[in-house]
């Protein structure tokens, strides 16, 4: 029986150059595309909640099976899973990897009942993988199924987590308390995204999502008969203005230059239509990039809703304030990674282009661990109806997009661990300077870095003049 193309590189025991992984990994990819696509299908027709996604477990665990990918399961859902490398120097003298980088797919999806008519609707009513977690699974299988062909040019270790609960914000602080980032290196996750063309993918650095708050605020009134509104204070009211002034914090509170938002998603008040409400609470959602603006958001919402309840004659407190998600923020030189991987398996109209996002994710977890890097895959295509924001009923994906995340997420990992290690590159004049003078140490890796990057920039500008010399060739001969 004749072998498969991913049999086929697995096979060949010869030390292959970038290119030539570069474009085994295309191949694998390509190879186990309808895979990639048939297992999005199938955890979108089963979606299950944060915390509750046992069936989406197995099945994970089933496909790892499969593949003879061991794995643990460190919480009730969720798992995480081991890739060894088999490069030559994967491992040191001792049994510890070289290098190992943390990978990590959210699993869960959203209590939205879906109004696609994809033929694999989800048959939970109520629940919808309406984010795009369906997919993060499949690309993460995507690119398992890659990597697990080609462990010879792994130079190392590499997690991947399966991660729980991501929509309530308890999931990566969770699979972090249990030991996840012990001795890791990086992280790296992708989220497939509406408002990033398909084909396209987008991992510059710096704030990418942003910091998470949820907070309420309790009024207290005087309830009274409502043919008689001279006689109490009305908590609907002062409920009411309080969710005005709060606008004023984004309005006139912080510079024009510091994004945020302050948005009151519920309002809850009253016990009968001829009744004054005495009591009365507020829910909401707080986004900053900001650090110092972060920092600031509790105590003004507090000082607006007090005084704004006192000048009613009532009283407002800040009953609970909570920090679901810190902000993702990608780190530059993984960032800097990222696009190269891009650039190595889509060539540069793979290169997409996105602000970033006041919405929130728990990857911000590890981030706050481990350097790393959240790549946005896009999925938007208004031919076939991909045009739905996130968290929508009607949210669809251009699914010829997945196996081109798996591909990117195979390279990154390959090329990470391909990376020197700080010891290997510090080399042993900068670790003995830096024992005696950690400054010192820390300007000269400066000057190394630099020095890599010129010769990055300088090669980038080489295939710049190379492609434009190769265009205009074209263009002269009528190609």
């Amino acid at each position: 029986m004749p072998k498969t193309k991913a049999q086929q590189i697995m096979a060949h025991r010869d030390t292959r150059s970038p290119e030539e992984v570069t474009q085994s990994i295309l191949d694998i990819a390509a190879e186990f595309e309808p895979y990639i696509i048939r297992q999005r299908r199938h955890f979108h027709k089963h979606p299950e909640l944060s915390l509750q996604e046992v069936r989406t477990t197995s099945d994970i665990a089933g496909q790892l099976d499969a593949m003879n990918i061991p794995y643990e399961r460190p919480l009730k859902t969720g798992l995480v899973a081991t890739v060894r490398g088999t490069a030559p120097d994967a491992y040191r003298e001792d049994g510890t990897p070289r290098k190992r980088l943390l990978m990590r797919a959210d699993i869960d999806a959203l209590p939205v009942t879906e109004r696609t008519n994809e033929e694999f609707v989800s048959v939970n009513e109520g629940c919808m993988h309406a984010c795009g977690h369906d997919c993060h699974i499949a690309m993460m299988l995507g690119a398992l199924q890659v990597l697990r062909h080609m462990t010879d040019d792994i130079h190392g270790e590499i997690r991947v987590v399966f991660q729980p609960s991501e929509e309530n914000g308890s999931g990566a602080r969770m699979m972090c308390e249990t030991g996840v980032c012990d001795d890791v290196d990086g992280a790296f996750a992708m989220h497939i995204w509406s408002e990033v063309d398909a084909g396209t993918i987008s991992c510059e650095p710096g704030p990418r999502m942003a910091n998470t708050d949820w907070f309420r605020v309790d009024v207290h009134g005087t309830s009274c008969h409502g043919a008689m509104p001279q006689r109490g204070s009305d908590a609907v009211m002062v409920a009411a203005e309080i969710v005005n002034a709060l606008q004023t914090i984004v309005s006139r509170e912080l510079s024009p230059y510091e994004p945020a938002v302050v948005t009151v998603g519920k309002l809850h008040a009253g016990t009968a239509r001829n009744v004054i409400a005495g009591e009365a609470h507020l829910e909401g959602t707080v986004r900053t990039y900001s650090d110092a603006t972060h920092e600031l958001m509790p105590a003004l919402i507090e000082r607006i809703a007090v005084h704004t309840a006192q000048a009613h004659g009532a009283e407002a407190e800040l009953s609970d304030y909570t920090i679901a998600n810190y902000k993702v923020e990608n780190e530059p030189e993984a960032s800097e990674r990222c696009r190269r991987a891009v650039l190595k398996t889509l060539g540069s109209e793979g290169e997409g282009h996105y602000r970033g996002t006041m919405s929130g994710e728990d990857f911000s977890e590890y981030l706050r661990r481990v350097p790393g890097v959240l790549a946005f895959v896009g999925c938007r295509n208004a031919q076939i109806g991909a045009t739905f924001a996130q968290h929508s009923c009607y949210y669809k994906v251009d699914e010829s997009v997945l196996a081109k995340g798996s591909a990117v997420a195979a390279q990154y990992a390959i090329d990470f661990l391909a990376e020197p290690t700080r010891d290997e590159l510090d080399g042993p004049l900068v670790k003995r300077v830096a024992e005696k003078n950690p400054e010192l140490a820390d300007t000269l890796r400066g000057a190394r870095a630099a020095t890599v990057g010129a010769h990055h920039a300088l090669r980038d500008a080489r295939e710049a003049r190379a492609t434009a010399a190769r265009e205009l060739h074209d263009a002269r001969h009528g190609k």
